[in-house]
């Protein structure tokens, strides 16, 4: 994208924003276009544009595509034992446990594990999946394929998202901060698992939110935290990323976007008409800034952009503030007894790969795994690396046994090259 056209992007979301201020409806009419480009872009994490003619050439062909691959893709159809948690503040929030296969049970309670917690029968090591920015827990569909009936796990949705309900403190007015969802996990391990050694896994957001819950519940991560896991995210900064665009446009996109968030929040029902009319140039950028594999299979493209599409745009607006103000680098240290895995894809222009360098910086003892070809959603463009640097994870913390077999992604012994 040029600077020029960058510019015009900002120009016309400028433009949104005035039409809000003046209360207009027919602005708001006319600016229903722009404002579903705008969705896209924050909603994928980027503030860019992609080829207009998207807009008109084969748009019948398209949507008969998306049918179809919404129809025959697996990808998000795997469900867990319901559970409810509900936060400091009242909102309800929602996750699934998958636990372990009882076949596999005796091998997972292994002489180490009682060693190190001290127990005749010790409580099974519980990972945690938390998901990102606009996603949900499906997000992590390889590797809760993977591990299934292997260890047990909790996949949550973070408040507003997926099917927890909305946040009860931002019915008030009160800002989304990273620092709630830190509270929010708290809540979640405290209903799904209240005892036993846990694992923490977090992408891009999600990551935040393990962070934030270490800065707030230190004693947590001392007593039972025995790994983590730290993909696509970033300790703060968050403000410096150019989203792979020119200065001047990253600058002017930056300048407009919180005003027209705030419009386009309030006018959500418009809005939302807006994003539908646009579904393929959202389509378009949603590729762009989660995948740099040219080859990635349509129907994964299109699971991302179902759960990437299915956040309302208020929640879009709410949680965006939040990022520019997270910075938990010093939380990390928290984690440095613990085994740590930071892994990023090289490509990726949301929460670029620097920012997981900077993370392992910090916590030396930790296995860096950088992945070429691959964006910020890496679990979905390259599932076998990443479930296979989760996977030996888990065995360094006890969770799963040496040599134990990993569904889909065979053993637990690596053939990926750490960064």
């Amino acid at each position: 994208m040029s600077e020029s056209s960058a510019e015009v992007v900002a120009n016309a979301a400028t433009a949104a924003v005035a039409a809000s201020a003046a209360g207009a409806a027919g602005g708001w009419r006319r600016a229903t276009g722009i404002a579903g480009v705008a969705i896209g872009v924050v909603a994928a994490g980027a503030a860019a544009g992609v080829a207009l003619e998207r807009m008109t050439v084969g748009r019948g062909m398209r949507q008969k595509a998306r049918l179809a691959l919404d129809s025959a893709g697996p990808y998000g159809s795997l469900r867990g034992m319901p559970g409810k948690a509900f936060s400091d503040d009242g909102t309800e929030l929602y996750y699934e446990v998958d636990d372990l296969d009882p076949d596999a049970a005796p091998a997972a309670l292994g002489p180490r594990r009682r060693r190190l917690f001290g127990r005749k029968a010790p409580a099974p090591v519980t990972v945690v999946f938390s998901h990102g920015y606009c996603l949900n827990q499906d997000s992590w569909h390889f590797q809760r394929a993977a591990l299934r009936g292997v260890v047990r796990t909790v996949h949550w949705d973070q408040r507003s998202h997926g099917r927890s309900g909305r946040g009860v403190a931002q019915g008030r007015d009160e800002p989304i901060t990273i620092e709630q969802l830190g509270r929010d996990l708290k809540a979640v391990i405290d209903a799904a698992a209240p005892e036993g050694p846990i694992v923490l896994v977090g992408h891009s957001m999600g990551g935040m939110t393990v962070m934030a819950l270490a800065d707030q519940y230190p004693e947590l991560v001392r007593e039972r935290v025995v790994g983590v896991a730290f993909v696509g995210t970033s300790s703060g900064r968050l403000g410096e990323v150019n989203y792979g665009l020119p200065v001047a446009g990253v600058n002017a996109v930056r300048r407009v976007l919180p005003g027209v968030l705030k419009a386009m929040g309030q006018r959500a029902d418009l809005v939302e008409k807006g994003r539908r009319a646009t579904a393929d140039l959202f389509a378009g950028i949603i590729k762009r800034y989660s995948f740099a594999s040219r080859d990635v299979d349509p129907a994964i493209a299109r699971f991302a952009e179902r759960m990437i599409e299915s956040t309302p745009i208020d929640v879009v607006a709410e949680y965006y503030p939040a990022f520019n103000d997270h910075d938990k680098t010093e939380a990390l240290a928290h984690f440095a007894d613990v085994p740590v895995l930071v892994l990023a894809g090289v490509q990726d222009l949301v929460t670029p790969s620097e920012h997981s360098e900077a993370i392992a910086d910090l916590l030396p003892e930790a296995e860096l795994v950088l992945v070429p070809d691959a964006g910020h959603l890496v679990m979905l463009e390259h599932p076998e690396v990443v479930t296979d640097r989760l996977a030996d994870l888990l065995t360094r913390t006890g969770a799963v046994p040496a040599g134990a077999t990993v569904k889909g992604y065979g053993s637990t012994s690596s053939t990926a090259q750490p960064g």
